[in-house]
C-alpha cells in the first residue's frame, strides 16, 4: 500500500512536467509507455493456487510445479542419507556398547577371584589398603 502511494506521488510528478515539454518528446514518451504497459500484460504474474495453515503459521502454494520424478528422487536424496547415517552411527554404538560389556564379563571371568567376592562390602576396604601397601 505504501509503494502504491509512492508510485502514484511519482507519476503525478512526471505528469507534472508533461505540459512544458516538445511534441515529438512526448509522443516518444507515450510510445514508450504503450509498449511498457504492453510488456507488463504480456508478463503472467505467479499466483498462488492455496494457503495452507499449519499451527501458527501459513504457507502459499503454487500448484504442481511440474516436479519430474528424477527432481522428486534428488529432493529426496539427503533425507535418506541422513537416515541412513543415523542408523549407521546406531549401530557402531551398540557395538562398541556390547565390546565393552563383554571385556568387563572376561575380565571378571578370568579373575583370581569370585565375583562373589565383588559385591562383599569389607572389599573396597580391602583394596584399598593394598593399594596403599604397593605405594
Amino acid at each position: 500500500m505504501l509503494q502504491d502511494r509512492y508510485g502514484l506521488k511519482v507519476a503525478a510528478r512526471l505528469s507534472a512536467g508533461t505540459g512544458e515539454l516538445p511534441h515529438d518528446i512526448s509522443e516518444r514518451l507515450r510510445a514508450a509507455r504503450v509498449r511498457a504497459v504492453a510488456q507488463r500484460k504480456v508478463a503472467r504474474v505467479r499466483t498462488a493456487s492455496s494457503v495452507v495453515a499449519s499451527g501458527g503459521s501459513a504457507a502459499l502454494t503454487f500448484g504442481d510445479e511440474g516436479l519430474s520424478l528424477w527432481s522428486r528422487i534428488a529432493s529426496a536424496l539427503p533425507l535418506i542419507a541422513l537416515v541412513a547415517g543415523l542408523v549407521a552411527i546406531n549401530m557402531v554404538q551398540n557395538e562398541n556398547r556390547a565390546n565393552e560389556v563383554a571385556e568387563v564379563d572376561a575380565a571378571l571371568l578370568t579373575d583370581d577371584l569370585p565375583p562373589s567376592a565383588y559385591a562383599d562390602p569389607g572389599f573396597a576396604q580391602f583394596i584399598k589398603t593394598s593399594r596403599d601397601q604397593n605405594f
